[in-house]
């Protein structure tokens, strides 16, 4: 599928967008295979390297809106990946654990993410790879910080 022209202004960005559409479809598949939804495997991997977080420290770490990690959280409650439990503190606040299943796919996540990363960058060398991770973030850093950047 050629450009656009209206996005011959913006050709980086819609670069940016057909390649984020086009690895988040292939990680939704992958996903899909795993018995998991889009940005639970996130919260997975969040709780495999600190589980018992609650779910605002989720919030934090994973960078999803509430709306989207109550759900999440939810649909993976309901699968039998993890318990949420009140605090004794405060009643208010959830810990998310996982269980027996949900500490089961830390290999299957580990998988999928090598997965992706092979399908990813088949035909680029390493030097290719480490410049291409230093400009994606550097275009994250001027995204994030696009309201200094407006002033000037």
């Amino acid at each position: 599928m050629g450009q656009p022209s209206t996005a011959d202004g913006g050709r980086l960005s819609y670069a940016i967008f057909t390649l984020a559409r086009a690895h988040r479809g292939f990680a939704a598949a992958l996903l899909r295979d795993l018995g998991l939804h889009p940005g639970q495997e996130l919260l997975l991997m969040q709780l495999l390297d600190r589980d018992g977080q609650t779910q605002s420290e989720l919030l934090d770490r994973v960078g999803l809106d509430h709306s989207t990690v109550s759900k999440s959280l939810r649909r993976m409650q309901e699968a039998g990946l993890v318990t949420r439990v009140p605090s004794e503190r405060d009643r208010r606040v959830l810990h998310v654990w996982l269980t027996g299943k949900g500490r089961a796919m830390r290999e299957p996540l580990t998988a999928l993410w090598s997965t992706l990363e092979r399908a990813s960058t088949r035909g680029l060398g390493p030097d290719e790879i480490d410049a291409f991770i230093r400009l994606a973030g550097a275009v994250e850093h001027a995204i994030a910080h696009r309201a200094s950047l407006e002033e000037t």
